[in-house]
């Protein structure tokens, strides 16, 4: 009885959490990408996504804050589930976390039901198409990535942190990102080291934002990973780290 009211007491303020995410970093429902138009090779699709590659001047540089990350090899995946870190999407001022990134996404093209998003489009950050979803059906085969992977994020730290950790892990708006559902699966439980977006030019902002979850929840990268984050942010030295 005591271990069940105190797990959920975990999730009554790990929704408390999400909630105060959403009122003290706004930026995490802005929307992820710049539309630009696409030329040469790439002109069969509408848009793309566009690395950010100045900084506003106030966020910190995605390089300098990887230098902070502890850098050890993968812990052992024993033990690992989903269930560690999460049991379903948390409900955020009446809706589903689900929808509400959907709808961060989809923007002004939401077509919404209540909470629930029936239709809109959006430039599909791991492919780079520009995706449009016409009846809930369509959009229900969008999957919610977690950027840095909770199996990855068990890993290299998650294992050893209370489960109040983890449940921020899973539902944090700074590792969740809308995708298309075949990329994810290629993706798996992947690192910058095994996986990376077939649109590259999504690439900078992704392994910033997973550079900035793992500084969040102090999770260390592998030094395979920390060079393969470094080569991808060469190409974009100024890219800024995300909500750190």
């Amino acid at each position: 009885m005591r271990l069940r009211v105190r797990r959920l007491s975990v999730v009554v303020m790990a929704l408390l959490g999400v909630v105060l995410w959403l009122v003290i970093n706004p930026e995490s429902y802005e929307e992820v990408f710049t539309r630009v138009e696409n030329t040469g090779a790439e002109a069969g699709l509408n848009y793309a996504a566009e690395a950010i590659t100045e900084s506003d001047g106030t966020a910190r540089l995605a390089s300098e804050v990887l230098e902070e990350l502890k850098v050890k090899g993968r812990a052992p995946k024993i033990g690992y589930s989903r269930e560690e870190f999460y049991s379903g999407w948390p409900t955020a001022e009446g809706c589903s976390l689900r929808q509400r990134i959907l709808k961060r996404e989809f923007g002004e093209t939401a077509v919404l039901d209540g909470c629930v998003v029936l239709a809109g489009e959006f430039d599909e950050p791991y492919t780079g198409e520009h995706m449009i979803f016409k009846d809930k059906t369509e959009v229900s085969k969008l999957q919610i990535d977690h950027v840095v992977a909770l199996s990855d994020a068990w890993q290299k730290g998650a294992q050893y942190m209370d489960y109040e950790v983890r449940n921020k892990i899973a539902t944090d708006p700074l590792n969740l990102l809308a995708v298309d559902g075949l990329a994810n699966n290629q993706k798996s439980d992947g690192d910058a080291a095994t996986w990376l977006p077939a649109n590259k030019k999504f690439r900078c902002q992704y392994v910033a934002r997973q550079v900035s979850v793992k500084y969040k929840y102090s999770l260390w990268v592998t030094e395979a990973e920390k060079e393969a984050i470094l080569k991808v942010l060469s190409n974009c030295p100024n890219e800024p780290a995300i909500g750190v």
